[in-house]
């Protein structure tokens, strides 16, 4: 199947339908007065993450959409029925933009998430809901709304916990088909890999993950060189990334250490926090003869930067399991308890101070009586 991960599609919510305008006219009925029903609300657009689906491939040939729209109210105090809802799957992790700002409207990460893509119409009030007791004849209704129209870009980002990178032909569709059962296609040459593969890695005591094989990256990765730029989004959601470095490029004169430097470069630049995400190196081709010779070299320049080096044969599967213990070590680890601080001890009440009381007022001696 091919693989699509991008693509640019219309939606339109349906219309609500018109409210009636209708009188009662039934025998032995004098007078029926006003009997129109009120329009069905239009179906809405809405978009649910179907962890069955892989790509975005059913939209590239089906771009306009269309939910139904409300009937029209009837006599006889009939309302018209609504119209059914629209629904749209696409795979888990896909991003929703509207295309003319840019703005992500929604990430469907979540199997089974929905999201409404565009709102149905409300269906107009038929006259019936217009009579009062000095209008008892309208002769009017309300017309329902018109149902959302949006132009959107679905851009899907695969959910995987581990990532494969490296340079073309390092070696990352051969590491994949090794551990999971996915079987992307293995040849000698730069850009065997054209779209991202998943596999599904069964490790110790029932635990498992996902692995993505993504496109080799090259120099100019983050500016869309290559298949950078196309494939880099898929790298954003994984937890973990194992970086292969290609021993037998040693043979062809490059560096498996300045691969390094420049891979990393380019995740720094199409994104500082994935750069950040935890890596392990892993310098496989260890079968070629060369390439042993090669591997102290590379191994005491990374020391250097703090990097540890395992290394790998996907042929042979020598280190293959270090690998995966490895990666299970940063997948599986017990979260770390949350550091609460400490609350502040209440301050100690002070007693308040002990009222001095007031000094008694001197008694006034009494006026001695002048004597006559």
């Amino acid at each position: 199947m091919k693989f699509v991960d991008e693509v640019r599609i219309e939606v339109k919510a349906g219309d609500g339908g018109n409210g009636a305008i209708a009188f009662r006219r039934e025998k032995y009925v004098d007078k029926g007065g006003p009997s129109g029903g009120d329009g069905g609300n239009g179906g809405s657009v809405i978009f649910v993450a179907d962890p069955q689906l892989t790509t975005l491939l059913d939209y590239r040939y089906q771009q306009h959409h269309r939910a139904e729209a409300g009937e029209h109210g009837m006599g006889s105090d009939c309302n018209g029925k609504a119209g059914v809802d629209m629904t749209l799957k696409v795979p888990v992790g896909t991003l929703v933009r509207d295309h003319g700002t840019g703005e992500v409207l929604v990430d469907l990460s979540e199997p089974g998430q929905q999201f409404i893509a565009a709102k149905g119409g409300r269906g107009g009030l038929g006259n019936i809901n217009f009579a009062t007791s000095t209008r008892q004849t309208p002769r009017f209704a309300q017309d329902g709304t018109k149902g959302e129209l949006k132009m959107l870009q679905l851009e899907l980002k695969l959910l995987a916990d581990v990532g494969l990178l490296g340079y073309p032909n390092a070696g990352k569709s051969t590491f994949i088909s090794r551990v999971s059962r996915a079987r992307p296609k293995v040849a000698d040459y730069p850009f065997t890999t054209l779209v991202p593969n998943l596999g599904v890695v069964q490790y110790k005591d029932r635990l498992s993950f996902v692995m993505a094989d993504i496109p080799g990256l090259i120099e100019g990765a983050s500016e869309g060189v290559g298949l950078g730029l196309q494939f880099l989004r898929h790298v954003e959601r994984c937890r973990v990334l194992i970086h292969l470095l290609d021993l037998g490029a040693v043979a062809e004169g490059r560096d498996p250490y300045g691969d390094w430097v420049v891979l990393n470069r380019e995740l720094q630049k199409y994104s500082k926090e994935l750069s950040q995400r935890p890596q392990i190196v892993v310098a496989n081709k260890l079968d070629l003869p060369y390439a042993r010779e090669a591997l102290p070299k590379l191994q005491a320049k990374l020391e250097k930067k703090g990097v540890k080096v395992l290394p790998l044969s996907g042929v042979t599967g020598e280190g293959l399991q270090a690998v995966l213990d490895a990666v299970a070590k940063v997948l599986f680890a017990p979260a770390k308890p949350a550091v609460v601080a400490p609350a502040p001890k209440p301050k100690a009440k002070q007693k308040p101070a002990a009222k001095s009381k007031p000094k008694p007022k001197p008694k006034k001696k009494p006026k001695k009586k002048a004597k006559r």
